[in-house]
């Protein structure tokens, strides 16, 4: 009778063991998330700052400068124009404060095309800056300033709107609940035809919103689209580590469903960038088109890293163990973000 007892508890006590290996990745798994984002708490869009200098037609030596910088979670942000000539600025209209950037309107009688500009603060804070040209015979200049250039000399010949690519693969990249997002779809489906359809559902639909958003068909209010985009990243960590026949019916049987209802939420979370920095109406459709795939290099370029990791960890035979501390790991992430979010909200 002892023995049958015994025998009987052997397959709690293996089950207790899994779950204590399981566990026992979950700081690991923390901390390699940690040391990969440089951050745990702020996963909020990247917020370039904008700038538009247009040159005056009826006055060869006068300058209107439009001025945006974003409101980063942890305040206003630093940077700051520098003008080498030491130009005065004169303020046309006081400066003007959104949810997520403030506004300065400027005038000046600098010659700024023989004049370096400069961005200081971006060594210190993650945001680029794009600087659009209006010259007085009416072309359009674009450049990037970022922190390992932050010069720009106006006299050299931009890259017309190839800001808003880069832009969209930072906002994909470095925008860490996307990308946790991204992973958990890939660790979730294991199917190649079937991870195929739910990424492209998922970016069907991100696509659709933000395009509704930059053209105002829609418009909501970013803080509780960001808090429902870290529920989606916790019900997704809460499918990777439940078993088979305790997920979901939706996730198991029609996964591109649930990618293509929450990437309908990261859409507007995509457009809280261009919100912010805004689309010249010259080039309203290049511009969207150009950061939208801008998004999808930095997708694809996630995917391809996780295909080459998991190639690699296919020979330690412990795949499904990582694939549930991952998920710990990200609903442990999540879930501090949602109640962050939240929080904010009041």
């Amino acid at each position: 009778c002892l023995n049958d007892q015994i025998s009987s508890q052997i397959p709690i006590f293996e089950k207790m063991k899994s779950a204590i290996k399981i566990s026992s990745l979950f700081p690991a798994v923390c901390l390699l998330i940690s040391l990969f984002t440089g951050i745990f708490a702020q996963a909020h869009e990247i917020r370039p700052a904008y700038m538009q200098i247009t040159h005056v037609a009826t006055n060869p030596m006068e300058y209107q400068i439009l001025w945006k910088k974003p409101i980063l979670p942890t305040g206003l942000s630093t940077i700051e124009p520098v003008f080498f000539t030491d130009c005065k600025m004169t303020d046309l209209a006081p400066p003007e404060a959104s949810s997520g950037a403030i506004t300065y309107h400027w005038r000046t009688s600098c010659n700024l095309r023989d004049s370096p500009l400069k961005i200081t603060g971006l060594d210190f804070s993650h945001t680029d800056v794009l600087v659009r040209l209006e010259t007085q015979e009416g072309d359009i200049e674009s450049y990037v300033l970022v922190a390992d250039d932050p010069v720009l000399d106006l006299r050299k010949e931009g890259a017309p709107e190839i800001g808003y690519f880069k832009i969209g693969v930072e906002h994909l990249v470095f925008g860490i609940d996307h990308v946790l997002f991204v992973i958990g779809l890939y660790l979730f489906i294991h199917a190649p035809i079937a991870l195929i359809k739910t990424i492209t559902a998922f970016t069907v639909a991100h696509s659709i919103t933000l395009a509704l958003s930059v053209m105002q068909l829609v418009k909501l209010n970013q803080g509780p689209i960001e808090a429902v985009i870290a529920l989606s990243i916790l019900f997704l960590a809460r499918e990777l580590v439940q078993e088979d026949d305790k997920r979901s019916r939706l996730t198991l049987g029609r996964p591109w469903i649930m990618a293509f209802m929450f990437g309908l939420l990261h859409g507007l979370g995509f457009a809280g960038a261009l919100a912010d920095i805004g689309l010249p109406e010259d080039n309203l459709w290049i511009s969207l088109l150009l950061f939208n795939i801008g998004i999808e290099a930095g997708q694809i370029a996630v995917i391809l890293l996780l295909a080459a990791l998991s190639w690699v960890s296919r020979s330690f035979q412990k795949q499904d163990r990582f694939n549930k501390g991952a998920g710990l790991a990200m609903g442990c992430f999540a879930a501090f973000w949602t109640i962050d979010r939240t929080i904010l909200l009041f």
